[in-house]
């Protein structure tokens, strides 16, 4: 009998949690009509006030929290959140990547901090914090920028050395990581040294068709190659075995703007 009076008291109470009614009015915050915290909303005039940051005080008028856009993750795909904002909690000196929607980030952020329940007594309670972090926190993908060398586009592309090079300038370099078996195999990268693809084929320099992934867009693909050129009949030093493959596919990733 002790057990499922036990059991009803506890569902009774983690009903009374979920039912918590989270209110946003005239930028104050309320729980069943309890005043908890209000709201600041800060237009970025990086781009003429068309995102916003947003602030959260105590009623007293302490600042508790700051929310800024994280323009430095990639967008989420498949989810409801609209935007990444990195959320500052002053008082413990936490940090935390949350989502909010696109169409309405100022009520997604107070909905947000409402059902959370980290505001107690004016203040943030640390513990519910953390909890917020671990449950509602996101982990997302930090975004690559790629900046392509300028260059004209119109010379023809080839590789010396380890570099790829058009018009004579140095836009892009790769590196030999086969490990035998049959395979050779290459990672393509920006002279910044930021990797954009790695490739695979057989055949050496006659290959008729190479395996290209590629990081920008996730991509896995087949190439087909002229499979025209044998094996290189005098070997430089500093020319790789592989030249003729490597332009080909050099010339693919430059005329897909990988490189």
């Amino acid at each position: 009998m002790k057990k499922l009076l036990a059991i009803f008291i506890s569902l009774y109470i983690c009903s009374s949690a979920f039912s918590q009614k989270v209110d946003y009015k005239s930028n104050v915050i309320s729980i069943d009509g309890k005043n908890i915290a209000t709201v600041t909303k800060i237009k970025n005039k990086e781009n003429f006030g068309l995102t916003s940051s947003f602030e959260l005080n105590s009623l007293a008028g302490k600042k508790l929290i700051i929310a800024t856009i994280a323009t430095d993750f990639e967008p989420p795909r498949n989810d409801n959140s609209g935007l990444y904002y990195r959320f500052t909690f002053l008082t413990s000196g936490q940090v935390g990547i949350f989502g909010l929607s696109t169409l309405g980030p100022e009520k997604s952020f107070a909905k947000l901090i409402g059902e959370s329940g980290i505001v107690v007594n004016d203040e943030l309670d640390n513990a519910k914090v953390n909890e917020m972090i671990a449950v509602k926190g996101k982990n997302p993908r930090v975004k690559v920028v790629y900046n392509l060398v300028e260059r004209n586009r119109m010379m023809n592309v080839r590789v010396k050395y380890s570099q790829v090079l058009q018009a004579e300038v140095v836009v892009g370099q790769f590196k030999d990581v086969s490990k035998g078996g049959g395979y050779d195999a290459y990672e393509f990268s920006l002279p910044s040294g930021l990797i954009v693809a790695k490739v695979s084929f057989t055949g050496g320099n006659s290959a008729k068709n190479c395996t290209i992934t590629t990081f920008k867009d996730e991509q896995t693909q087949q190439v087909r190659l002229s499979g025209a050129y044998g094996e290189l009949m005098v070997k430089s030093e500093g020319v790789d075995r592989n030249t003729n493959a490597l332009e080909e596919i050099s010339r693919w990733l430059v005329n897909n703007s990988y490189l």
